[in-house]
């Protein structure tokens, strides 16, 4: 268990800096100025997708909670969402208009720590089969 822990961890510490840097770069050789901070964006997606998965395998242990981790990580999801959306409000949902790559650089954390997340628990659920 710790050494799923340790990947999981190194992981998605990984994957924050790689894509970050990139994104962070590509901005910048564009000479694009978002109204938010990415790194900050990026810091919440890796961080809640960490949290999930080593709850999960933690979780995974627990007999009578190991059916129900299916509709606990769609509770997860769903908290996660309404959570960003309360801790980045004010780039969300303020007067100014977002352009389309501000928009993407919203999005895209999600998706790519979102895909990485769900393998884990993927594998996690599986494992009891």
């Amino acid at each position: 268990m710790i050494k799923s822990i340790f990947l999981y961890i190194v992981t998605f510490s990984s994957l924050f800096l790689l894509s970050f840097f990139l994104h962070q770069y590509y901005l910048d050789v564009n000479e694009f100025v978002l109204p938010f901070s990415l790194q900050k964006v990026y810091l919440f997606h890796a961080g809640f997708s960490l949290l999930i998965c080593v709850n999960f395998r933690l979780l995974a242990n627990v007999d009578k909670v190991f059916p129900q981790l299916g509709f606990i990580y769609l509770g997860c999801l769903f908290f996660k969402i309404i959570l960003f959306c309360v801790v980045f409000y004010e780039s969300l949902f303020n007067d100014t208009i977002l352009t389309k790559i501000a928009k993407i650089s919203l999005i895209l954390p999600m998706f790519i720590f979102l895909l990485t997340e769900a393998v884990f628990i993927a594998k996690i659920l599986n494992k009891k089969d």
